[in-house]
């Protein structure tokens, strides 16, 4: 059935109509009572044992007008197809209503109402609830991050003349979320709002610019609007986002890192920063949006307001999280630092700063993937079974060159500290970016990584058998490899790592970060 065959509804089907004919198509669906309806600001979610039917509320509000059937209709189609993108397999298709109020028929027309069928899943396996249960696992938000990398790469760009993600704006956007939390926030929340106006303001200006530059640069996107974690489930052991903004197109189109930005802000606030910072790794190694990072942090703190507001507006604003102390605390300014690898393949390099990126909260940029990316690669692709060569002179050397000026926009970004994965067993790779530091003014270390050679040798094995890791690095390679030692100088830099024994991503990071 398709929404453009609707018919003309008469004017007494008002909301207290539709939600009579909800009730009674719910008595006739489950007649054993076996359902549940839930009722938000814009709709009527009928849940069913094996199904969950969504009504749009025939009710207009300041962003949205559903009171006309054909209005109804459109946003139902449009939320279906909007929400395929990212859970097909739970966005089943769009239903007409017909009948009476009294006795209503799916699937029949002339339709009364229209809804969207979605298959239902258990409330415990929304990220609100698995994450506060710790039952969240890191490679499920690795695997999201990547996921809604590619995403947001194929969607639909912003025409040059739209609107959406324009500098005047965002920066609209976030001057009136904080105008309305200070006049419906709570005494409780005043010295933060106020706080955050101040930091705003002297924020604004420097923003301007960076935005932009990202509209110019076609950053904008239709995304998904509203990806905080109760609008992220688990289904069938993958996290996937649900519920996109279909009713106001300024929502949704916008820059990839607005979209990113309320998920980890959500983690964070939710004391799952781990999860974010290990999400955020997986999101840039395959986006490679390093520069998104230069938005990043207001993101945050904007998605972190607009649920300030929601809950002010709401009278929840005494629930978990304190959005408003957490926009506040996101604001902060950013220390950043820079930190190197250096070890010989299968040393640990990659296992350890990912779990050092996560307990110091930092972001990374890999030698391995760059190489790929450059050559227009994914990271797990074979190179050598495509008959590529990316091991010249030529393509080290560019490879090289492009982890220097990414890594320097990292750091002038200022939102991490900033770890580079890659061998740096030349000394004139090392220096390089020890001059870096100094050019951007931040404190430098090397994380030093070993273990004996039968170990490496056996961990070098164990990847490639599994093919799971963007390095291509293999026991020909490790016998090629020659590292030119740590110098006094550099050891005075150094973080040294053996990987074969326990060691605590805490306490490495605490070490890291106290070296400033």
């Amino acid at each position: 059935m398709s929404p453009s065959s609707c018919s003309t509804v008469p004017p007494t089907y008002d909301d207290a109509q539709a939600a009579a004919l909800v009730h009674n198509l719910a008595r006739q669906l489950a007649p054993s009572g076996d359902f549940r309806i839930v009722q938000t600001h814009l709709s009527r979610v009928l849940l069913l044992p094996d199904r969950v039917l969504k009504f749009k509320r025939p009710v207009q509000l300041p962003f949205a007008n559903f009171t006309a059937l054909h209005d109804r209709a459109h946003f139902c189609a449009e939320e279906l197809r909007l929400n395929q993108r990212l859970a097909p397999e739970l966005y089943q298709g769009v239903h007409p209503v017909g009948g009476s109020v009294a006795q209503p028929v799916l699937g029949a027309e002339p339709a009364l109402d229209w809804a969207l069928s979605m298959r239902r899943f258990a409330a415990d396996q929304e990220l609100t609830q698995l994450v506060a249960s710790g039952a969240v696992r890191l490679e499920q938000v690795q695997d999201f991050g990547t996921q809604l990398a590619s995403f947001h790469q194929e969607a639909p760009r912003a025409a040059p003349d739209a609107p959406w993600g324009r500098a005047e704006q965002v920066e609209g956007a976030i001057a009136q979320v904080l105008q309305t939390l200070s006049s419906a926030a709570p005494d409780t929340w005043a010295q933060p709002v106020a706080a955050l106006q101040v930091w705003w303001q002297r924020t604004a200006p420097r923003m301007r610019p960076l935005w932009a530059q990202r509209h110019a640069e076609g950053r904008i996107c239709e995304g998904h609007g509203d990806l905080h974690l109760g609008n992220v489930v688990c289904w069938q052991g993958r996290i996937t986002a649900f519920d996109c903004i279909e009713f106001e197109p300024a929502f949704r189109w916008l820059d990839p890192m607005a979209d990113i930005g309320f998920f980890t802000m959500d983690l964070k606030l939710r004391g799952r920063a781990d999860l974010a910072w290990g999400f955020l790794d997986a999101y840039l190694s395959t986006s490679g949006d390093y520069a998104g990072l230069a938005v990043l942090q207001v993101y945050e703190v904007y998605r972190a307001l607009v649920r300030a507001m929601a809950a002010a507006l709401a009278g929840t604003t005494d629930s978990t999280p304190d959005y408003a102390q957490g926009a506040l605390a996101l604001a902060q300014p950013r220390a950043p630092h820079l930190l190197i690898t250096h070890g010989r393949s299968g040393s640990g390099k990659s296992t350890v700063a990912l779990q050092l990126l996560q307990a110091a909260g930092a972001v990374r940029v890999r030698s391995d993937v760059e190489r790929k990316r450059l050559a227009g690669l994914p990271a797990l692709a074979d190179s050598a079974a495509l008959g590529l060569q990316l091991y010249t002179p030529e393509h080290t050397a560019r490879t090289w060159q492009h982890l220097l000026q990414t890594t320097r926009g990292m750091l002038q970004a200022a939102y991490a500290p900033v770890v580079v994965d890659a061998a740096f067993l030349q000394a004139s790779q090392r220096q390089a970016f020890a001059d870096l530091a100094v050019q951007c003014r931040v404190p430098y270390t090397i994380l030093h990584c070993h273990a004996p050679e039968a170990v490496l040798q056996a961990r070098l094995a164990q990847r490639q058998a599994q093919g799971r890791d963007p390095s291509e690095a293999n026991a020909q390679v490790l016998a090629l490899q020659v590292a030119q030692p740590l110098s006094a100088r550099e050891l005075a830099h150094t973080l040294d790592c053996p990987t074969d024994r326990p060691w605590q991503a805490h306490e490495l990071a605490q070490r890291w970060l106290e070296r400033s």
